[in-house]
């Protein structure tokens, strides 16, 4: 399991509950290396394409959908946010921006995120996940071109109802930290993500039901261990779909 840190920066608590256990393999575990890699932007788009998540041609599922039996009072509360895939290319590879939590925020302090945030009143959705890239990294809006949507979720720690959007961007991005937010902006390639031994799952129990919760009540978290980060939590959770998108499998 790994620690609760971000060993380059702020020490993120992973609140491991003390049944946690061993979850399943890896969804793209009996793929080759080889089948691992070469995903560029054409693969990247044609994959979402295929799954049926190219914007205009598809709507997204409503997220309260997936809290069939929560308590009204813990849904009316949650907050309305958007989050930013925003890839570009590299030596053939697609490679997406992330951004490390700054130590002093409230929540989630030093925590591996995409970037976005909350909407503002009135504001579509993609339009948020835009702007908050834009002030939380200095991503040039006009340098984004948004081709896709992943399943909105629920994360009960922050109560929060976040809206992922997939962007390319036109080339490799200079990219700035706002310290009031970030810490640390990077990038990691999707074929990274998917090497052997850097995704694990694990299995934990919480009272409160949960989305996708076996019939002893455990649910799947996941984690990333890549570029001295410990990515999991709602990132991990929406790069998990994004990849096995792109590689043809099915998501834990």
């Amino acid at each position: 399991m790994p620690p609760d840190a971000n060993a380059a920066g702020t020490p993120t608590r992973i609140p491991r509950p003390p049944d946690a256990r061993p979850g399943r393999p890896a969804p793209w575990d009996d793929l080759s290396a080889r089948e691992r890699r070469g995903i560029g932007l054409t693969r990247l788009g044609d994959a979402l394409d295929g799954a049926g998540r190219r914007l205009g041609s598809s709507t997204p599922p409503e997220p309260l959908d997936e809290l069939s039996g929560v308590a009204p009072e813990t849904t009316a509360g949650l907050v309305d946010a958007a989050v930013l895939v925003a890839a570009f290319e590299r030596d053939g590879e697609a490679r997406v921006v992330l951004t490390r939590r700054a130590g002093h925020l409230r929540r989630h302090r030093g925590e591996i995120a995409l970037p976005g945030g909350r909407r503002e009143p009135g504001e579509e959705p993609l339009a948020a996940a835009v702007r908050e890239a834009h002030e939380e990294v200095d991503l040039d809006p006009g340098s984004v071109r948004p081709i896709a949507w992943l399943s909105p979720l629920v994360t009960f720690a922050s109560g929060s109802l976040i809206r992922p959007f997939v962007a390319t961007v036109d080339a490799e991005p200079a990219l700035r930290a706002d310290p009031s937010e970030v810490e640390r902006v990077f990038d990691v390639a999707l074929a990274e993500l998917l090497e052997e031994g850097v995704f694990h799952e694990e299995r934990w129990r919480r009272t409160t039901p949960r989305p996708g919760a076996d019939e002893d009540g455990s649910f799947p978290i996941f984690f990333y261990e890549v570029s001295g980060e410990v990515i999991w939590g709602a990132t991990a959770r929406i790069l998990t779909e994004l990849l096995s998108i792109v590689v043809g499998v099915a998501a834990s």
